[in-house]
């Protein structure tokens, strides 16, 4: 069964059709791995080679991958149902595939290694344009050329067929005569490989300098990505202490977040600068690196955890000073926005030993409880009274119908006063 390369478009006579992806699992236990049967095929519908959609797989779901070109089998570790691979495979078109301005997949990758970039040109529209390299696929994809480029072979060839008119060319010119005399062959612009003299200006210096810089960091970011996270957590840990002990802390906080994101560590970065940043006069670092931590805890629950994980720690190095201080920590943290209320009692329900004992553990959720309590009866006196508020106005509002209009009337009533009962006059009943 065929289904659209593009799955936004669900016209049943669109033109660009793939198979749908099927998916084996072999194996048992450790050793369990989803072979993709048909990879050879769907990689033939979207014109690219079948290592890369089996690659971007592993990249996605955190798996390595293996491939036998021989045998047409091309495997993801772990048990992966298809319908999961299918839709993962769509994100792989959009990124991939499809062209940026047409949305039409008939288009052709362009690799340059030395600058490390990925273009992207397209047959129906003629669009060209760069893919982001930011994903891990890329550090893939940069290292080899495309087995499919066209152009490149096209472009060899000419070459190959320059440097035969210019063998030509010379033999032919030493019986000539000598004073048309052609240029020579190394200050032909286009062929750069013949190209063997360098410039040695200070501007060509540094534009060298440059190229080799850029390229290092780019081979720099692919490498660190491949590290594990230990690695990684080590990485950004001594770029944090590096900032601090140059002093340049208080105004690196971008920076930090940025290093985060690079090395892939975003969620973790509170429980590492909790240890570098803060120690027994917790209650003024707070305040004073507050930005740095609603970079990381700013709508992520995840890195909160991550902060009590850090403060739990850090509890344990300077126990005697904040242990008897926790429920003020605790709320300081908390108004400082830095610690969401849900988390708060997420985290007082279940006791944890993953990062101090569970002796001392027990310990801070007990002098924690009383901040706890108070976080408890704050939200119920909220949704309290905004139950009374609704039934007030509930009991005050009065629905008046009138053969007249075209609507019902709602009106608000108030209340009659007790005093006007009393002068109630029974005579006159």
């Amino acid at each position: 069964m065929s289904v659209n390369v593009n799955r936004n478009v669900s016209d049943q006579f669109y033109r660009y059709k793939m198979p749908r992806l099927i998916a084996k699992v072999e194996g048992k236990g450790n050793g369990i791995k989803t072979v993709i049967v048909n990879m050879v095929d769907v990689a033939k519908a979207l014109n690219r080679p079948p290592t890369y959609p089996t690659k971007y797989f592993g990249c996605e779901l955190g798996a390595q991958t293996q491939f036998d070109a021989k045998n047409d089998r091309y495997i993801v570790n772990g048990s992966h149902e298809a319908n999961k691979l299918q839709d993962m495979l769509d994100g792989f078109i959009h990124k991939f595939v499809l062209c940026s301005e047409c949305d039409n997949p008939e288009t052709d990758l362009h690799v340059n290694p030395k600058k490390q970039t990925i273009g992207s040109a397209c047959k129906a529209c003629g669009n060209r344009g760069m893919l982001d390299t930011r994903h891990k696929l890329c550090t893939f994809i940069l290292p080899f050329k495309l087995e499919t480029d066209s152009s490149c072979v096209k472009e060899k060839k000419e070459k190959k067929n320059r440097k035969k008119d210019k063998e030509n060319g010379s033999g032919s010119g030493e019986a000539g005569n000598h004073n048309d005399i052609d240029a020579p062959d190394a200050v032909d612009g286009e062929e750069d490989d013949d190209d063997w003299a360098e410039e040695t200006t200070e501007e060509a210096q540094r534009r060298r300098m440059e190229e080799i810089s850029d390229h290092a960091k780019n081979l720099t970011l692919s490498e660190d990505l491949e590290k594990t996270l230990e690695e990684r957590v080590n990485l950004f840990y001594n770029f944090v202490k590096q900032k601090k002990e140059s002093r340049a802390i208080d105004s690196a906080d971008k920076e930090i977040l940025a290093e985060a994101e690079r090395l892939d560590v975003r969620a973790m970065g509170p429980l590492i600068l909790s240890e570098l940043l803060f120690d027994e006069s917790i209650r003024d670092q707070i305040k004073k690196y507050k930005r740095h931590f609603l970079r990381f805890c700013h709508n992520d629950k995840k890195a909160q955890k991550y902060l009590l994980g850090g403060f739990e720690c850090l509890v344990k190095l300077h126990q005697s000073q904040l242990l008897p201080r926790v429920p003020i920590i605790l709320k300081d943290l908390y108004d400082a926005d830095l610690l969401e209320e849900d988390v708060i009692l997420m985290w007082a329900e279940k006791v944890s030993k993953k990062y101090v004992s569970k002796e001392l553990a027990k310990e801070i959720h007990a002098k924690a409880a009383p901040f706890v309590k108070w976080l408890k009866e704050a939200e119920e006196e909220s949704e309290g009274s905004e139950a009374e508020e609704e039934e007030e106005d509930d009991e005050n509002v009065e629905v008046v119908y009138s053969s007249s209009a075209r609507e019902l009337k709602v009106e608000t009533v108030q209340p009659e006063k007790a005093e006007e009962d009393d002068d109630l006059d029974i005579d006159a009943i």
